[in-house]
């Protein structure tokens, strides 16, 4: 019997040694297929129904060729039985479209499905999703997400798949859902849920828990605007084991229930952006695994999660927190902060802290991340001490919190910093030298920071590394080294740096050197590396010269294009055609000349355009319309700028009528999103109103403006200009524009300034005009305007002299009344008269010249010809001279003797 056991033994370990070998030999021959052939002929039906390609534009599901499926991208197998257990449609591919085939019930197997980030067109889920996949869905995991990819109604499909571990529909619209939590209910092996941006609706308060996943340790339901209400009592009863949870971007509101101290194993929870209020609880102290905690961007005032010294359990777990963007006041919330020794990440940006900081911030050993930006330490002063023992400290963010940095010469920092931001804190006005060991910098802004100094030698050699360094908004000195070698972004504008552009710079996305003091050329800018790269440029404000160079057109990607008030000249490049995604262009203030080039004409993606200031002349190229010339005719065709924010076309000498499409203006005629706004990329624009130049910055951003002020404009103003409904500034002065004001003028309701002083408008002051509830500028003066001025909210606020020099107004405030005020004379008398002062002026100017040639010519030929007469006018003229000299010299003496003669007292 005993032997039978041993035979039996020896013969299953034989049996164990052949399946080790027939392994090691499956893994080791090329020539052994592991892939199952009923599998891959699944696969291959269901590629049939996709379309897949990669990060650069190649078909991925063309590799699905040979009979090695288990090495198909995408698709993965078990070792042992070659079976697939997952499809990963995340990882390998960028773009996935088409279909679902329902081949995919025939991988019994599959324990993962991946289709995330990607594109189905919002169509159905298949139908055949609610049968059964693995076998009861035992270890699978589904994911998908991204709101374009499926059209959801109900979930119940869900319901079958009863040994689900993980599910994944983030940013899949779940508004018809309304059984979400009625099917998650029935999934008691649930590790892993995300349901985040999906709409969910409510959750009925008559739901029951019972047979809900014990198992759960993840759960994501952010950017769904549930409502304390609704989610707090499913929430505390879905699970005891929860490791993480995300509530972020949700509508919770009131204070922070006590029951979140009950979850004792959780880890990481996340409840920003919410409307939370009051004081943080205690209750968070009981905590014991919490590491992670994220509260930004609600309403907390009070910190509280340490002040109770028994409860040292979270203050030794916790390791990031973030309370950004809330309303915690007063310092003591740094002194409750000192007491957790295992922090790490710190983050109390944009509250309103203030008072001083106690140097005890400084002996947290583990701190890598503090930001206090956005605070009100106004003048509270931060020295080395503060500093002191945060050896592991990485990046440092006190920007616009107005701190005052006094550190002592010579002053080595226990930390290498990879980002510091110190924006608007004084440091200045001596460079910072304990910079110079701070070798690892990625990213460095000093900007306002009151800075008066001399950039030492030293600072580009730091820069190497830099990703990010803006020191705008300072005073410092110095010149850019030959050799610039910068990545990424470089702001060093409003500062007195002098000299030329290097002659080599490395790949840039932006570049800001305006309101600076460089001479030269710029075409240096052509030996900028990776020009593909680069979107913004900005050199106005300096002492630039000669012409702009034509390698400008290898900047396809340049958004940005700021050269104004230099000395540039020449023609405009006709390279500048080829920046088609060009959104801002300013050449205003400089010495161009000549014809805009017309391949101008694929700038259409245009919002700013300022060519003011410059001497342009020739004719109209085709990207604005017919050729004409700009001294004869405005252009028709600007209305093809749809893009438009800002048009400034003024002290130039364009003539003819206004365009009467400029309803075309869409950003000027509709509301504009933020992400369309033209601030993001430009500081300030500069616009004639009352004949001077006025800088707009602050508002740049909300400023749709019109400038054609100071050219030769004739005609009547066009009634589609009254469209532009969002319109906020319109000066069309200074003209000879005629006709009347147009009536419908007050549809324009967001208008803030209005100048059409200097032209030659008639009749009376349109009543809409009164409606503009928003109008703080209004100069109508030198026109030709009659009646009683429209009463309303704002006309009479205005001063008089907005409404002068047009004779026939009356009424406030120009006039009590209107009974004492003579009729107008028609506009054709008037004219009349200019025409005969017009010909008067005429002859008087042709008289004098001809008088003034007849006695100076007259004069000169009598003394060249007549010797007696010419040396009597020379010998006048040596007597005069001597006559002058000799008074000169006795005045001088007299003047003297009184000097010498004053007391001695009154000297100095």
């Amino acid at each position: 019997m005993m032997s039978s056991k041993r035979s039996h033994k020896l013969l299953l370990l034989h049996f164990a040694i052949f399946c080790l070998l027939l392994l090691q030999e499956n893994c080791t021959e090329a020539n052994v297929i592991l892939c199952k052939e009923s599998e891959r002929k699944t696969l291959l039906e269901f590629k049939q129904s996709l379309q897949a390609v990669d990060s650069s534009g190649n078909d991925v599901l063309s590799s699905w060729k040979s009979k090695e499926c288990c090495g198909w991208v995408g698709v993965s197998c078990n070792n042992l039985t070659g079976y697939v257990e997952k499809l990963d449609f995340r990882s390998k591919f960028k773009d996935v479209a088409g279909t679902i085939s329902s081949s995919l019930l025939k991988l019994h197997h599959l324990r993962l499905l991946d289709l995330s980030y990607n594109d189905f067109n919002g169509s159905v889920i298949p139908e055949f999703f609610d049968f059964r996949l693995g076998g009861n869905g035992e270890g699978l995991f589904y994911r998908h997400n991204i709101g374009n990819m499926f059209t959801v109604g109900k979930l119940e499909w869900l319901s079958h798949l009863s040994f689900l571990r993980g599910l994944d529909l983030s940013f899949v619209s779940l508004s018809s859902a309304d059984d979400w939590s009625q099917v998650i209910n029935k999934l008691p092996f649930l590790e892993e849920l995300s349901l985040s941006h999906c709409d969910l609706s409510s959750i009925s308060p008559s739901f029951s828990f019972t047979n809900f996943s014990t198992s759960l340790t993840s759960l994501d339901l952010s950017g769904n605007s549930l409502t304390s209400s609704s989610i707090y009592p499913w929430l505390f009863n879905v699970s005891s084991n929860l490791v993480s949870l995300d509530l972020s971007m949700n509508q919770l509101k009131g204070p922070i229930p006590e029951a979140f101290g009950n979850m004792i194993t959780m880890q990481e929870l996340y409840l920003s952006h919410n409307q939370l209020e009051g004081e943080i609880f205690k209750s968070f102290g009981n905590m014991c695994s919490l590491a992670f905690l994220d509260m930004e961007s609600n309403h907390l005032s009070t910190f509280g999660i340490v002040q109770n010294t028994s409860l040292s359990c979270t203050r030794y777990s916790l390791r990031e927190l973030s309370l950004a963007h809330n309303q915690l006041k007063g310092n003591s919330v740094l002194n409750e902060i000192t007491k957790l020794p295992s922090l790490s990440v710190l983050d109390l940006g944009y509250n309103l802290l203030n008072g001083t900081i106690k140097e005890s911030i400084g002996q947290l050993p583990n701190l890598k991340v503090l930001r206090l930006a956005g605070n009100a330490f106004d003048n509270v002063v931060i020295s080395e001490a503060h500093f002191s023992n945060l050896t592991k400290l990485r990046s440092l963010d006190l920007s616009y919190s107005y701190l005052t940095l006094k550190i002592i010469s010579g002053w080595s920092p226990p930390f290498q910093l990879g980002f510091m931001l110190l924006c608007s804190c004084k440091i200045g006005p001596s460079f910072p030298i304990w910079l110079r060991t701070q070798t690892a910098l990625v990213f460095l802004d000093i900007s306002a920071s009151e800075i008066s100094d001399s950039l030492p030698d030293w600072f580009w050699n730091l820069v190497d590394s830099l990703v990010y360094l803006n020191m705008s908004f300072n005073q410092i000195n110095g010149t850019l080294p030959h050799e610039l070698r910068y990545k990424r972004h470089l702001d060093l504008s409003s500062n007195n740096f002098t000299g030329p552009l290097p002659m080599s710079l490395y790949s840039l996305w932006s570049l800001n050197l305006s309101k600076n003091k460089f001479t030269g050329s710029v075409s240096a800018i052509c030996n900028i590396m990776e020009k593909w790269s680069l979107y913004l440029l900005d050199l106005s404000y300096n002492v630039f010269s000669r012409e702009v160079p034509g390698c400008i057109a290898e900047f396809v990607r340049l958004k940005v294009l700021n050269l104004a008030d230099n000395s540039l000249s020449g023609p405009v490049p006709s390279s500048l055609g080829s920046l088609a995604s060009l959104e801002m262009l300013s050449l205003r203030g400089n010495k161009f000349s000549g014809e805009l080039p017309s391949s101008l004409h694929n700038c259409k993606m245009l919002k700013f355009l300022d060519l003011s200031n410059n001497e342009l002349s020739g004719e109209i190229p085709k990207w604005i319309g017919q050729r004409i010339s700009l001294k004869e005719r405005c252009p028709h065709q600007l209305c093809g700028l749809k893009y438009v924010q800002i048009l400034d076309l003024s002290l130039n000498n364009i003539s003819g009528s206004l365009p009467s499409c400029f309803n075309n203006f869409t950003s000027m005629a509709q509301k504009l999103s933020l992400d369309q706004r033209i601030e993001h990329y430009v500081d300030e624009a500069l616009l004639t109103w009352k004949g001077t130049k006025q800088r707009y910055a602050k508002i740049l951003g909300l400023l749709l403006a019109i400038d054609l002020s100071c050219n030769k404009l004739t005609g009547e103003i066009p009634e589609e200009l009254t469209n532009l409904q969002q319109l906020i500034a319109l000066n069309l002065s200074r003209n000879s524009l005629i006709g009347k004001i147009p009536q419908k003028i007050g549809q324009l309701r967001q208008l803030e300034v209005l100048d059409l002083s200097r032209n030659k408008f008639s009749s009376n002051i349109p009543t809409s005009l009164s409606e503009l509830t928003f109008l703080s500028t209004l100069d109508l003066s030198y026109n030709y305007l009659s009646g009683k001025i429209p009463t309303g909210r704002q006309l009479q606020l205005f001063d008089p002299s907005s409404y002068s020099h047009n004779q026939g107004l009356c009424g406030p405030p120009v006039s009590p009344d209107c009974s004492m005020v003579e009729p107008p004379q028609v506009e054709h008398t008037r004219e009349g008269e200019e025409d005969s002062i017009n010909e008067f002026m005429k002859w008087f100017y042709t008289g004098t010249g001809l008088g003034f040639a007849v006695g100076f010519w007259g004069f000169c030929c009598v003394v060249f010809f007549k010797r007696s007469w010419r040396h009597s006018y020379y010998r006048f003229l040596d007597n005069t001279k001597d006559w002058l000299y000799v008074s000169f010299i006795l005045m001088k003496t007299r003047l003297m003797k009184r000097i010498k003669a004053l007391p001695t007292s009154c000297r100095r």
